[in-house]
């Protein structure tokens, strides 16, 4: 029987990024791929790697990153906002990869049936510093310490006013197809944000949450019964646990980051079997 395996930011611009993507393997036939976002930043990189682990894993799972949704100068593809999205999901079900716009498939493993949930949520700045209580202040505290998210650049929200709209868009249609899962039928969450603000306690740079998430997701691990949630994009690959619920971060991040850590980087974890 095969394993529910989970990687995310495998920023394969960077070269020893992409050795390490042409080497991920499954252990066995049977084996499913969670990529739990930031693949790359332009579409020929993205469809690269995910043509090769497509190709690769009997079944490959993908949610987008923040870095998918850029839209760079130097990409022959300048979709913006929801349309780069579309198109991303186009390319994703013409490999057979699914996506947060397919029915949600089951994972049928030893320990019984799950339901694998990829989730597109962005953020919504709720994840604040503390003594701010408004967008502005929050970003105004994070422009004074430095620090900026390049998605402030890059991320185009069309056809929503904003990020934040954009968001509570995706949280409300999410929202309603979790709930209309079979009460009994736990869930595997993915998303490439992590789901609650704990994780982001650890952050060198605390400002940064900002980019991180919301508040709006705070109890869906329990409320939808999941048996795990999957997340990336802090570039900090731990395991926490909360409520009960493993909340896995599964990231290989840029090369300075891996590199320190020892072991083999980008192997992919085990999520369930």
């Amino acid at each position: 029987m095969g394993k529910l395996l989970a990687i995310s930011d495998l920023h394969v611009a960077y070269d020893e990024n992409r050795k390490i993507t042409e080497e991920l393997r499954p252990e066995s036939d049977d084996d499913w791929l969670l990529v739990a976002g930031d693949v790359g930043e332009t579409f020929s990189d993205i469809e690269w790697a995910l043509t090769l682990l497509a190709s690769r894993f009997a079944q490959v799972v993908w949610t987008p990153g923040n870095h998918e949704l850029w839209t760079p100068a130097a990409d022959p593809v300048q979709l913006r906002g929801e349309r780069r999205y579309e198109r991303l999901v186009e390319l994703c079900r013409g490999l057979g990869v699914l996506t947060p716009e397919d029915p949600y498939a089951v994972w049928q493993g030893e320990r019984g049936p799950v339901a694998i949930a990829p989730l597109f949520l962005l953020y919504d700045y709720t994840f604040r510093p503390p003594g701010t209580r408004t967008t502005a202040e929050a970003l105004a505290v994070a422009e004074a310490a430095g620090v900026m998210c390049t998605d402030e650049y890059l991320l185009h929200p069309d056809p929503y006013p904003s990020r934040q709209a954009w968001c509570r868009a995706r949280l409300d249609s999410t929202e309603e197809r979790l709930a209309a899962l079979p009460e009994d039928l736990p869930t595997v969450l993915i998303n490439h944000h992590p789901l609650i603000r704990q994780p982001t306690r650890v952050l060198r740079y605390p400002e940064f949450a900002l980019w991180c998430g919301t508040e709006a997701t705070d109890e869906w691990p329990v409320r939808f019964r999941a048996a795990a949630v999957v997340y990336g994009h802090l570039h900090i690959p731990r395991r926490i646990t909360r409520g009960g619920v493993p909340h896995h971060e599964v990231s290989l991040g840029y090369p300075r980051e891996w590199r320190p850590r020892g072991g083999t980087p980008g192997r992919p974890v085990v999520i369930r079997a």
